[in-house]
């Protein structure tokens, strides 16, 4: 299990949290997504084996105005 903050940009309200959390556990792989709105960046503990820092980005990239840096 790999454990990784990243970056994410556009994030501004508890529903942008929710959003960016709930698109990152439905990465298979993923056991964990925890946002930090004040440090503007998630925590995501996954298995390196089965999911991508591509995939994660994509995931929320993909989830509404946000932008995950990897």
């Amino acid at each position: 299990m790999t454990k990784n903050v990243f970056s994410v940009s556009g994030m501004k309200c508890g529903h942008c949290k929710l959003n960016v959390e709930n698109a990152l556990k439905a990465v298979k792989g993923v056991q964990n997504a925890e946002v930090s709105l004040e440090n503007a960046n998630v925590t995501v503990e996954y298995d390196e084996n089965v999911a991508t820092p591509a995939q994660l980005k994509d995931a929320v990239d993909n989830s509404g105005r946000y932008e995950m840096t990897v």
